[in-house]
Parts: C-alpha cells; sequence; structure tokens
C-alpha cells in the first residue's frame, strides 16, 4: 500500500509538473505571434511602398515600361494587404489602404498612356501607404 501511494504520489507530481510546464511555455507565445504578424504586415506594406516610389523614379526617367511593372508589383500586393489590415487595422487605416490601392490603379493607367501625371497618383498612393505606417501596425 505504501509503495502504490508512493507511486501515485510521483504520478501527480510529473503532471502537475507538466501542466507547469506547458502553461509556462505557452504564455508568451500570443504575444510573440502578434508581433510576428504585424512585424510580417509591416514588411508587406514597406514592400508595396517601394514597388511604388521606385516607380515613381521609372516615371521620373520617363521609362513607363518599368514603371507599369511596378505599379502592377504594388497592385497584386494591395488586396492581401487589405484583407490583412480588416483584421489588424483601424478603419483609417483600412480606408488609406484603400485610397492608396484606387491611386496605384489610377497611376498605373496613366502610365499605360504615357502620361507624366502618373507620377502625381503614385506620388499620392505612397502618402497613403504612409499614413498606415505613421500610425503603426498592431
Amino acid at each position: 500500500m505504501k509503495t502504490s501511494q508512493r507511486m501515485l504520489s510521483i504520478a501527480a507530481a510529473l503532471l502537475i509538473a507538466l501542466l507547469a510546464g506547458y502553461l509556462w511555455g505557452a504564455s508568451g507565445r500570443r504575444a510573440a505571434q502578434q508581433a510576428r504578424a504585424a512585424s510580417s504586415l509591416r514588411a508587406d506594406l514597406l514592400a508595396t511602398r517601394g514597388s511604388i516610389v521606385d516607380a515613381r523614379v521609372d516615371l521620373y526617367n520617363v521609362n513607363f515600361g518599368n514603371a507599369s511593372r511596378n505599379l502592377q508589383a504594388a497592385i497584386d500586393r494591395l488586396p492581401s494587404l487589405a484583407d490583412r489590415m480588416k483584421t489588424a487595422g483601424t478603419p483609417d487605416d483600412q480606408q488609406a489602404i484603400a485610397e492608396a490601392s484606387a491611386k496605384a490603379d489610377e497611376a498605373h493607367r496613366l502610365a499605360g498612356k504615357l502620361d507624366a501625371g502618373a507620377n502625381g497618383r503614385a506620388a499620392d498612393a505612397v502618402a497613403a501607404l504612409d499614413r498606415v505606417l505613421a500610425h503603426g501596425v498592431r
């Protein structure tokens, strides 16, 4: 009887230690996952902004083909950013992403027409993304 009580006590202690270890390990996981998601979103925002800035440089150098490719790369990323902003951003952030998308589309259309006004629309798209980045991504 004494050995069975001892075995039961050891099993209970191991179970408690296992549960405590799991809880201790899981305690910082959520914060780490949120920080990872925020940094991934910020990296995608910066990559999109970089594509639009590259397009502006190409427009300044009157290279409408490269500008169009860079704008298309940004346009392709913006819908997924908008979806991710629905869960991670404020309504102002969501509106700024929608504005950036509209301005990038317009800049792309103007670049296809070889219109130098595309640079202004691209600048507006960059400004909208800058508002999101300045606000901070959570």
